[in-house]
């Protein structure tokens, strides 16, 4: 029985320290990305994100919990207005600020959560004029703390963050295309 147990411990052991070593292979950033052609000029797009109490119309976060508590601080839009949000597991807790806003070309963000884990990031929009339409391109990105880089050897954060991304910039199509 002891023996038993100490092999059990042993592959135990193996194991998380071969999780330990492939998530120090992992980059110590990361970046996620996607981008959306929308049939809308960059002044009719850049207004639904430079202002946070637009963005109920197309975020995917913001139905996620009927209930999540919702602030606005700062100034009405672009540059230095904030928002934050406390909400159910799905949702976390937050607090983010446009720190750069270049009417209509480019909104960056800075992000930080607080739940479900802690993280300090960079979103970042950029709107580029393509013809008649507009490629809206919608990043997020940031350093990856030694926790983020564990759950990267069993999630795909890239995947996960991805889709909401596209779900995004999915209904801000829908909300602005002509």
């Amino acid at each position: 029985m002891l023996k038993a147990v100490a092999i059990i411990a042993i592959v135990l052991a193996v194991g998380i320290a071969a999780v330990f070593a492939i998530a120090l292979t992992k980059p110590d950033t990361f970046r996620v990305e996607r981008s959306l052609a929308v049939k809308a000029p960059a002044d009719a797009l850049y207004p639904q994100v430079a202002d946070f109490h637009r963005w109920t119309g197309w975020s995917p976060y913001e139905g996620r919990d009927a209930a999540m508590k919702r602030s606005f601080g700062g100034t009405a839009q672009g540059k230095g207005a904030s928002y934050a949000w406390d909400g159910n597991g799905s949702v976390g807790a937050g607090h983010m600020e446009i720190v750069e806003a270049s009417t209509p070309s480019t909104l960056r963000i800075k992000l930080d959560f607080e739940r479900p884990f802690e993280g300090h990031n960079i979103a970042e929009f950029t709107f580029v004029p393509q013809g008649d339409a507009t490629l809206v391109t919608w990043a997020m990105y940031g350093p990856a703390p030694f926790i983020s880089k564990v759950m990267q050897v069993f999630f795909n954060m890239d995947s996960m963050i991805g889709k909401d991304f596209d779900a995004g910039l999915a209904g801000l199509k829908k909300l602005t295309e002509r």
